[in-house]
């Protein structure tokens, strides 16, 4: 095997799970996380193992994310101030540059899945409200009622936040209604044996929010990007401020244009960019080589990494 060729076999992935105050105390429910976060890594590098794209290992292990009640994507989603659930979502390929989004479906079992169509589809990059949920449909993916996706505590959630008169984010120790309710948007980044990135995110964006409020994740280069040339990139935290700061693009162009490696640029867009504007989050970066970077200005960020060795790691606090 040539030099090149075993640079390209070492595939890797990296997830996350949103990042905030998040604090030590119930081990029960840091288990679970970790069971879950485990087990999306788990089904992101067995579709690495067997050859398959980077999208389809961030896509599979996006979706066992989005299926469990403890992330704030797909099944378990907040609920915006109408009580209902809005979700955004993004996918986007380093090849090419493909991307395929979409924001404020509320029947779409899996938005990745979505966002997926999209990007594959001859025309359309973003699709939005009854339009996404409607290709949805027309792509043959599941479809439910929007019922399906709240839990009661998401509905304890909104109602604490209504009392209050604000509008938390889910993984805010301080707004929750539970101690362990910090749940967050969820993502994953990859690169497969051919040298080819990905990333994705999806999201049911902040509790309370006003119907119709688009955040960070589905807005390629704010909170999804993917080049072959620098990096692959998903955000978690205060959308706004990475929507401000462009903050996947600025871990890519960061690479790009000065020449850094992803584990200093990826810092730099959270302590110094994202920081600076009084943001907090964090993100998850890869780079062709495997070389991945999960930087956050938060007490904890659900993470977890898996590679070509079969290594699995996953953490929630530094």
């Amino acid at each position: 095997m040539t030099a090149d060729a075993k640079q390209r076999a070492k595939f890797a992935i990296a997830i996350h799970g949103g990042a905030g105050a998040i604090t030590r105390g119930n081990l029960n429910a840091e288990r679970e996380y970790r069971d879950t976060l485990a087990s999306a890594l788990r089904a992101g590098l067995d579709s690495l193992c067997g050859g398959a794209t980077s999208v389809d290992a961030i896509t599979q292990a996006i979706v066992v994310m989005e299926d469990s009640p403890l992330f704030n994507a797909g099944h378990g989603a907040v609920l915006n101030h109408e009580g209902n659930v809005e979700l955004d979502a993004a996918l986007m390929e380093g090849r090419e540059r493909g991307a395929g989004a979409i924001a404020q479906a509320t029947r779409t079992k899996n938005p990745i899945l979505l966002a997926r169509a999209v990007m594959e589809s001859p025309t359309h990059v973003m699709l939005a409200g009854p339009g996404a949920d409607d290709f949805a449909q027309a792509s043959n993916l599941t479809t439910m009622p929007n019922s399906y996706f709240h839990t009661e505590r998401r509905r304890r959630q909104l109602a604490q936040a209504i009392a209050r008169g604000n509008s938390p984010l889910d993984h805010d120790r301080e707004n929750s209604p539970l101690d362990h309710d910090r749940y967050g948007t969820v993502g994953a980044v990859a690169v497969d044996s051919h040298g080819n990135l990905a990333a994705g995110t999806s999201t049911g964006g902040i509790t309370n929010k006003h119907y119709g409020r688009v955040g960070d994740s589905p807005i390629i280069g704010a909170g999804t990007y993917a080049d072959n040339r620098s990096c692959a990139v998903s955000t978690t935290g205060q959308g706004e401020h990475f929507i401000r700061c462009v903050i996947a693009h600025v871990v890519a162009q960061r690479m790009l244009l000065l020449g850094e490696g992803v584990t200093r640029a990826a810092e730099h867009a959270i302590n110094d960019e994202l920081t600076t504007l009084g943001g907090r989050g964090g993100l998850i970066a890869i780079d062709v080589a495997g070389v991945i970077a999960m930087p956050f200005n938060t007490a904890g960020m659900y993470r977890g990494r898996a590679d070509h060795t079969g290594r699995i790691e996953v953490d929630i606090f530094e």
